[in-house]
């Protein structure tokens, strides 16, 4: 594994948003779901399409809580313009799980703070 410095890592901005919008994303090559995550006033609404299918349908994506890299260029995915990276981690089958704030908290964390 490669070391990084700290200024490296400040480099990668990783902020909390939440789903206001999910679809399906049958155009992909993979099963997808195009998703639309508002980060608050700073940064606004982005779009994104992530492999999640395994464990989520777009109805149960609405109103979640995720953490995303805001700071990468955007992608071209078939004919949708990816503008994050909703950040995830692989369940035991190699599965996509989104990553986010603590579900157990009562308060929701503001949407754009940025990871420490």
């Amino acid at each position: 594994m490669a070391e990084i410095s700290f200024d490296d890592f400040l480099k990668v901005d990783v902020r909390t948003g939440r789903i206001t919008r999910a679809e399906a994303f049958p155009e992909a090559r993979k099963p997808a779901i195009k998703m639309w995550i508002d980060f608050g006033c700073e940064i606004g609404e982005k779009k994104t399409s992530a492999q999640v299918t395994a464990h989520y349908e777009p109805e149960t994506l609405v109103g979640k809580q995720v953490l995303a890299v805001v700071n990468f260029p955007p992608r071209q995915i078939g004919k949708f313009m990816s503008e994050v990276l909703v950040l995830g981690l692989p369940d035991e089958n190699g599965e996509v799980v989104l990553i986010g704030p603590d579900g157990d908290v009562s308060a929701d964390v503001p949407l754009g703070g940025r990871l420490h």
